[in-house]
C-alpha cells in the first residue's frame, strides 16, 4: 500500500461521519478496494428511520442503473463465447420491435446511442405508483418508433437495458436473472450481489427513504419490489463492498476478471460525450466515465426509489471506491467525489512525518468545525463541511511540540499568525488557538454553548 493512502483511509470516515450527521441521511456504506484488496469498509447511519437498527455493511441495497454494467458485462461474454456481436442488429434476436429500433446495433443499445425512449411511455413506477413493467408492456413501447433517430447523440435509456435484457434471454434461452447471476455475478465472485429483489428471507436489507419535503420529514420506503422486464437496467440489489469488488475486475488492468482485455477496454472506451451538461462525462458500454481532480475514472452511478449509489475506479492509483445511501436524495454522487479529493491531497503531500503527525483532531468554536489533517511536512485545516474539504485549505508549519504559525490561508482568513496547543493535566491537547481562535473538542464547545444560551 502507497504510504499516503494509510492516513488518508483514516481521514475518510471521520469527514464522512460530519457529513452524515450534517445532513441528517439516513444511511451510507463506503467501501473502497486497493489493487483487489478491501482496505476500507464502514457503516453509516440506520436501516431505516422507524427501527433505528444500526446499518452495516453487510446490509444491501438497490443500486439502480449499476445493473447496466452487469448487463453489459453479459453481452460481452456471449460475444467472447461467438454468440452474438456488437454490430448486430437488435431485430436479428429479438422480434416485434419497430423496423428503426430493430435496425439498430447492439453496441448502440448498451452505449445509449439507440434513440429508445428512457422509461416508457408511463414513468409511474418510479414514483412507485404501480409495478414495473412486465414483458408485455415493454414489447408495447418497444414496437413504436425510437424518440431519436439512431447513433445521433447519446440519450440513456432504462427501456433500451430492459431490450438488452431480451436479446441475453434470446441468444440464452433462458431467463435474464438465472442467466446473469450464473454466468456473470457467481464467475465475479460476489456473493452479496443479486438481479433482482426478491432476495433470501435471512438476508440483511437496507429500507429505502423519501426526502424531508414536502412533508417536513422522511418516510421509509420498503424497497422490496421487483423490476420485472426491467432488472438488466435497474433491478440489482447489492453491497458497497461487491460493487467496489466488481468494478475492480471490470479495469482493463486487473489481472484478475471473467472478461477479456479487449472486452473490457471496450466497455469503458468513451462511446458518448454527455451532451447539455455542466460536468465532462463520457458514457461507454454500461459504464459512465470523466475526471475527478487529475484522476481519470470509469464507473456508474444507481438511482431507485429510496437509494442513490455511485461507484468510481481511478485508474491510476488502482482504486476503486463505491457508497451507497438509503434516500432518494442520497449525496452518494457530492460524497464520492469529496472522498476522491480527499485521496488525491493526500497522494499530492504524502504521508505525515514524525514532527506533525500528532497535530491532528477536528476542533470546534462559534463558526463550526475544522478538522486538523496533517500530511507531508504541514497540517491541513480542512473543512468537514465542505463537499471537499480540502477546498482554499489553510496550512501550518510547525515550529515546536505544541507552536507553529499559519504558514497559507486566504487573504481574508490569519495567515502568518501565530498557532498553538494548550495541554491540560494528563498532558492531553484539550484546546487549540489559531490567531487568536480557541477551538476546543465537540464535548467541551458543546458544554459551553449549553451554559452561554441555555434558555
Amino acid at each position: 500500500m502507497d504510504e499516503w493512502l494509510e492516513p488518508a483511509l483514516d481521514y475518510v470516515p471521520q469527514w464522512l461521519e460530519y457529513q452524515m450527521r450534517e445532513s441528517e441521511q439516513p444511511g451510507c456504506v463506503i467501501a473502497i478496494v486497493h489493487k483487489g484488496r478491501v482496505v476500507l469498509e464502514q457503516a453509516f447511519g440506520h436501516v431505516d428511520i422507524v427501527s433505528r437498527a444500526p446499518l452495516s455493511p453487510r446490509h444491501r441495497f438497490r443500486v439502480g442503473s449499476h445493473s447496466k454494467s452487469f448487463t453489459a458485462a453479459g453481452i460481452m461474454r456471449l460475444r467472447e463465447q461467438g454468440k452474438l456481436g456488437l454490430d448486430d442488429h437488435i431485430g436479428r434476436h429479438v422480434e416485434g420491435l419497430h423496423p428503426a429500433v430493430a435496425e439498430a446495433t447492439i453496441a448502440q443499445l448498451l452505449s445509449h446511442g439507440a434513440g429508445i425512449v428512457r422509461d416508457g411511455s408511463d414513468t409511474a413506477p418510479w414514483q412507485n405508483r404501480r409495478p414495473f413493467p412486465g414483458l408485455g408492456e415493454l414489447r408495447i413501447d418497444l414496437a413504436a418508433a425510437p424518440v431519436i433517430e439512431p447513433n445521433t447523440r447519446f440519450k440513456y435509456s432504462n427501456y433500451g437495458y430492459g431490450l438488452a435484457g431480451l436479446v441475453i434471454e434470446a441468444v440464452t434461452g433462458m431467463p435474464y436473472c438465472g442467466w446473469i447471476k450464473q454466468a456473470i455475478i457467481k464467475a465475479a465472485g460476489i456473493p452479496e450481489t443479486e438481479a433482482d429483489m426478491p432476495v433470501a428471507a435471512d438476508v440483511l436489507v437496507a429500507r429505502g427513504h423519501t426526502a424531508k419535503l414536502p412533508l417536513g420529514r422522511r418516510m421509509v420506503i420498503p424497497g422490496d419490489n421487483p423490476t420485472n422486464a426491467l432488472a438488466p437496467a435497474t433491478g440489482f440489489v447489492s453491497t458497497a463492498r461487491d460493487l467496489a469488488n466488481w468494478f475492480a475486475q471490470l479495469d482493463p488492468a486487473a489481472e484478475g476478471s471473467m472478461l477479456t482485455v479487449a472486452s473490457r477496454r471496450e466497455m469503458v472506451r468513451r462511446h458518448w460525450r454527455y451532451p447539455h451538461s455542466s460536468i465532462e462525462q463520457y458514457y461507454g458500454l454500461g459504464i459512465m466515465s470523466g475526471r475527478i481532480a487529475e484522476w481519470e475514472w470509469f464507473g456508474h452511478s444507481g438511482g431507485f426509489p429510496g437509494f442513490a449509489s455511485r461507484t468510481v475506479a481511478l485508474r491510476e492509483p488502482v482504486l476503486v471506491v463505491s457508497i451507497v445511501t438509503n434516500s432518494v436524495n442520497g449525496l452518494a454522487d457530492r460524497w464520492l467525489d469529496g472522498v476522491t479529493q480527499i485521496l488525491s491531497t493526500f497522494a499530492k503531500n504524502g504521508a505525515p512525518n514524525s514532527e506533525v503527525r500528532d497535530w491532528t483532531g477536528r476542533w470546534w468554536s462559534l463558526w463550526g468545525a475544522l478538522d486538523l489533517v496533517p500530511m507531508g511536512g504541514k497540517v491541513m485545516v480542512a473543512t468537514p463541511s465542505l463537499p471537499n474539504p480540502f477546498t482554499d485549505a489553510g496550512e501550518i508549519s510547525v515550529s515546536g511540540a505544541d507552536g507553529g504559525h499559519v504558514s497559507l490561508a486566504g487573504g481574508s482568513a490569519r495567515h502568518g499568525e501565530g498557532v498553538w496547543r494548550v495541554r491540560g493535566r494528563d498532558g492531553k491537547v484539550g484546546e487549540v488557538w489559531l490567531g487568536g481562535v480557541r477551538t476546543l473538542p465537540e464535548a467541551g464547545f458543546a458544554a459551553e454553548l449549553e451554559q452561554h444560551y441555555r434558555g
